[in-house]
């Protein structure tokens, strides 16, 4: 993973050293750390309680037949040698239903979860692109690149507070 990371700091310092970009002490470098500006932005934290607020029932749903399954199994054992073959198979049988349905209700839930997850991030994203553009060409920055491509920089070349700030103006919380 980290000799990816390498390679590609490698590329990108070639692309820029072709491009004559660290060839001249005039051009301006910044950095952002593109997935913590996203996350960090009022849109997200907003996006983020609503996505668990929605899927808060189903979560629930799935609470209550891990609960369920937890008393079967409860009932088994301490009716071990008590129950009649036929209540003890019954308990088995309602156990594997409600364990089958807890499964299935995880993996959807989980599905659901994702995609929704999924678009909000690639939509939020693609704004952040654009605000990060925008401050790049008010503030005159050649080049903006991301800080899991970088093996250094100073601390100062950093934008991403920056970035938060912009796009939480630009696209505030509804």
């Amino acid at each position: 993973m980290s000799l990816r990371i390498g390679l590609r700091f490698v590329a990108t310092a070639l692309a820029l050293c072709a491009s004559g970009a660290l060839a001249s002490a005039q051009n301006k470098i910044a950095v952002i750390n593109l997935q913590q500006a996203v996350l960090g932005s009022a849109e997200i934290k907003k996006a983020s309680a609503e996505l668990e607020a929605k899927f808060k029932p189903r979560a629930n749903q799935i609470d209550q037949l891990q609960k369920d399954i937890a008393n079967i199994s409860q009932q088994l054992q301490s009716g071990s040698g008590k129950l009649s073959p036929a209540a003890e198979a019954d308990l088995n049988a309602q156990g594997q239903r409600k364990q089958r349905d807890l499964q299935r209700l995880q993996e959807d839930l989980q599905a659901d979860v994702d995609r929704e997850r999924n678009e909000i991030l690639s939509k939020s994203t693609q704004k952040m692109i654009g605000v990060v553009k925008k401050i790049a060409e008010e503030k005159g920055y050649d080049a903006v690149v991301d800080v899991n491509n970088i093996v250094y920089f100073k601390p100062a070349m950093e934008i991403t507070a920056d970035a938060v700030t912009e796009y939480d103006k630009a696209y505030p919380a509804k």
